[in-house]
């Protein structure tokens, strides 16, 4: 994942680290972990509109996150596990690769300060992750959400198949989003925001959702293909 030829692609947020394998006759491209994706989508655009200090990143992640035969019941029922190995260090380091700027053929990596804890949960599907936020320009409320709302990208624009009309959905309610609730909302493709307030040691603070195994995982790598496909990096590989 960290190989400086290797893009670590979420398509809304880094299609351009794709130009690292034009005009190559082999290369790797890969997703990010599952926890990662629903933070980057999230950051994105502000990352673009307001520049970013620091992070803070507790996860709330679910049981299908750690793969079969999964945790054991007795482990997971009635309880939370804090701690899930090496899940820490790619929450702090992936998103300055995903954020970081394509320029001469390389990435320069993002330069923002992240904390991250991760909890393993009972809940079946959905990563929940509550994150403060340190802006190098700190922006309204009323500017976030805005920002959060108008967000599109490439996969949009081109209408991939698997790419959701709107990637971050923003939630008025103070009881949302909720794994249950909001997890497969654009059939598991769009990240659930909400909650946003001002922070007394950040700037400010939000939860954000995404579904692990849809977006983080299959779904991702679906809209990833699609995404190389439209763009002709399959060209030969792929017949039409």
């Amino acid at each position: 994942r960290f190989g400086s030829d290797v893009p670590l692609l979420i398509p809304e947020v880094n299609h351009d680290h794709l130009e690292l394998i034009k005009n190559k006759s082999g290369a790797i491209v890969t997703n990010p972990n599952c926890s990662t994706i629903g933070l980057a989508l999230a950051i994105k655009p502000l990352y673009d509109a307001f520049g970013i200090e620091s992070i803070n990143v507790v996860t709330m992640q679910a049981i299908s996150g750690g793969g079969y035969p999964g945790v054991p019941s007795m482990d997971i029922l009635d309880n939370v596990v804090p701690y899930i190995s090496g899940e820490e260090e790619k929450m702090k380091t992936e998103p300055l690769k995903i954020l970081g700027k394509f320029s001469n053929n390389s990435i320069e990596n993002a330069k923002i300060k992240i904390s991250a804890q991760c909890n393993r949960v009972s809940v079946i599907d959905g990563h929940l992750e509550n994150v403060q936020i340190k802006f190098k320009n700190k922006p309204s409320k009323e500017d976030i959400i805005k920002v959060w709302k108008e967000f599109t990208s490439v996969p949009q624009t081109l209408g991939l198949p698997s790419a959701p009309k709107k990637p971050i959905y923003y939630f008025e309610e103070d009881h949302l989003p909720q794994p249950r609730l909001n997890r497969n909302l654009e059939n598991g493709m769009a990240v659930s925001i909400g909650r946003l307030r001002e922070c007394e040691i950040f700037d400010y603070k939000f939860v954000v959702l995404s579904h692990n195994t849809v977006r983080g995982a299959a779904g991702g790598t679906l809209l990833a293909a699609e995404l190389m496909k439209a763009q002709g990096y399959l060209n030969g590989i792929i017949d039409e």
